[in-house]
């Protein structure tokens, strides 16, 4: 690519930043990883244009300017592309070619990722613990935007998570999203949230419905483990036309809903976690989001978090925090909202996994005969230096 656009634009400087896992930092990608010194996400030009989602120019001195350009891929903030040119050969009419060049180079990247470990080095700051590389290489990304929603997650802490995990899925009809928790520390719990993301994964690949994935997965489980070891979750899936939604509670993540300035829990009747017995018989429960919504899940590590004086994070500080990041896009709330657990704990550190997935909700036109649109956005003010 650097040939490419040295070709186009004549640029001097090509050089690519990843996203760590912590999202605290943008890595180079280099073939001796820590070669080049990261740049925080906050406080750098790089990490405006990767907070904004939009291309920041800065000038460099003797006549040269950088132009620092979001990677990401439906949704998904992979990193930064910076290049450098001469002042007098860059124009704003350049951008909209850069920005399609990276729309390229993210999806090329994916792609490579399944060949060389060069990218999934970039991204850290540290190395993983083996529960931490398990859990990362299940999970289906960090973002993922369509015409009827928009998602972001984020797991604490990034580098030793253990239990923890999310999961989603699009079809045409269809977004489903799972939020699991196996019991235990270390790669034991690693290991059993795969076992029962993979089981929820083919039975949703079968075709199953919902309860019926539970179902499937409740077995795994217990085949494996037999009720010595569980795995919470809940489970849903939502109807990309209608908004109407079906859940299953089975375990520990919660549920709150952002609507019209006013925070509050969705209830749920409580079914047993997957694998606890054999058989278990899973109810789906159904209610429906308008346009507008926002869903934010979390897992106990979130709302149980205690402080130094032994005081839970619990609902009322989630929905100010909830509301105090309500302009903010759903990419940024959950490393919103870490932080603010951050702080509420002090010196007290980080005893489990913290898990949080803000789900956005816009709705498929009635007037749009099926077919998805652009639905009207909230404003979002983007986290930027």
């Amino acid at each position: 690519m650097s040939a490419a656009l040295d070709e186009r634009y004549g640029t001097t400087v090509v050089e690519l930043r990843l996203a760590d896992y912590g999202t605290r930092s943008l890595q180079a990608v280099e073939s001796e990883p820590g070669a080049v010194e990261p740049v925080p996400i906050h406080g750098s030009p790089q990490g405006r244009a990767f907070g904004a989602q939009e291309p920041y120019v800065t000038e460099e001195g003797g006549g040269r300017v950088s132009v620092h350009l979001p990677v990401t891929v439906r949704g998904d903030r992979l990193g930064v592309l910076t290049v450098g040119m001469a002042a007098d050969a860059f124009a704003g009419a350049d951008l909209p070619g850069l920005r399609l060049a990276c729309e390229a180079l993210g999806h090329e990247l994916l792609v490579a990722e399944r060949d060389t470990d060069l990218y999934l080095l970039a991204r850290r700051a540290a190395r993983l613990t083996l529960a931490a590389e398990i859990q990362w290489q299940l999970l289906p990304g960090r973002a993922c935007a369509r015409d009827e929603f928009a998602l972001g997650a984020q797991l604490e802490p990034a580098y030793g998570i253990f239990g923890d995990n999310y999961d989603w899925s699009v079809s045409r009809d269809h977004l489903t999203v799972a939020v699991t928790n196996g019991m235990g520390d270390g790669t034991e719990a690693a290991l059993l949230s795969s076992l029962a993301v993979n089981a929820l994964r083919n039975a949703r690949r079968a075709g199953l419905g919902l309860a019926d994935q539970a179902a499937l997965a409740d077995q795994a489980v217990y085949a494996h483990y037999r009720g010595r070891a569980y795995v919470s979750v809940l489970l849903m899936r939502f109807g990309l036309a209608t908004g109407e939604v079906e859940a299953i509670d089975a375990g520990s993540p919660r549920l709150w809903r952002l609507r019209d300035r006013e925070v509050e829990p969705i209830p749920f009747d409580a079914q047993l976690p997957l694998g606890m017995f054999e058989e278990t018989v899973y109810v789906p429960e159904r209610f429906t989001v308008r346009p507008g919504d926002r869903m934010v899940f979390g897992s106990d590590g979130v709302y149980e978090a205690l402080s130094s004086a032994g005081e839970a994070y619990g609902e009322r500080s989630l929905s100010r925090t909830l509301l105090a990041t309500s302009l903010l896009p759903p990419t940024q709330v959950p490393g919103a909202v870490l932080r603010e657990l951050a702080g509420h704990r002090g010196d007290k550190g980080l005893d489990d996994d913290a898990l949080v997935l803000c789900l956005d909700w816009y709705g498929r036109g009635a007037d749009s005969g099926g077919l998805p649109r652009v639905a009207p956005r909230r404003r979002w003010r983007a986290l930027t230096p």
